[in-house]
């Protein structure tokens, strides 16, 4: 996708408000629209992205994934490419639901851009008009962390890298390439971590990626008490508190 190069870092405090705001029907938690041209309404590329976007609505619940493209109506650079991830923990219905949402809400905000993506708490979705199936997207990656500061950050640190660092080793290992896991803290406390890369990559591919994106781990949420780094093919997240819908 040629999206700006630019980093974008997102700023978002993980609140009980928070987890509330974000669930379906309610904004995304970001976006970006492609800078690689426009198409016009009805035309040949419009088609093939309805026809694709009904495509992945319809196959990705099942799995929590889905790719594929579309030129069902034939001309030249007028083919579509997509991909929606649910995350692991999701069941089929709240991934239709996301999914369904989100490739409403990047039309609307994303209106005759050839290419856009868009995350929400639950899910991912990004199209484009060039193919990126098994190529690690290296642009377009933001962070998301807790306002508040732990007691100390060296150890809290250290604990968080680790924890993520064996989870994106265990993704890799997975077919869905999703893992969580936790830790103990201090004062019968624990720590919390997720990672996950979208399926169209190696399982080597997954693992550069979420070592990448680890490696932001102190420019995003340096003694954080939660924090994400997201991209378009992996991200990770980490709390102190459980926030997923389900165990791995």
């Amino acid at each position: 996708m040629a999206f700006s190069k630019l980093m974008t870092i997102f700023l978002y405090s993980f609140t009980l408000a928070f987890l509330i705001q974000t669930s379906f029907g309610a904004d995304p938690l970001f976006h970006f629209c492609s800078n690689s041209g426009n198409f016009t309404a009805n035309s040949p590329y419009e088609s093939n992205l309805k026809t694709l976007i009904n495509s992945l609505i319809y196959k990705t619940p099942s799995t929590g994934f889905g790719n594929g493209s579309s030129s069902l109506v034939q001309n030249q650079n007028q083919q579509t490419y997509g991909l929606a991830l649910c995350r692991g923990d999701v069941s089929p219905s709240e991934c239709k639901t996301c999914v369904s949402e989100a490739t409403k809400e990047i039309q609307s905000r994303c209106p005759y851009n050839k290419g856009g993506i868009i995350w929400y708490d639950y899910c991912l979705f990004k199209y484009s008009d060039t193919d990126f199936f098994g190529k690690i997207a290296k642009t377009n990656r933001f962070y998301m962390w807790n306002l508040n500061n732990v007691s100390d950050p060296s150890t809290f640190n250290y604990k968080t890298k680790d924890l993520l660092s064996q989870l994106a080793q265990k993704a890799s290992m997975n077919p869905k390439l999703y893992a969580t896991g936790e830790v103990k803290l201090e004062e019968s406390k624990k720590l919390y971590g997720l990672t996950q890369c979208t399926r169209d990559l190696s399982s080597a591919d997954c693992k550069n990626c979420l070592d990448a994106a680890i490696n932001e781990l102190r420019n995003c949420c340096d003694g954080k008490e939660g924090g994400r780094v997201v991209g378009g093919s992996c991200n990770f997240r980490y709390e102190i508190y459980p926030y997923l819908l389900k165990s791995n």
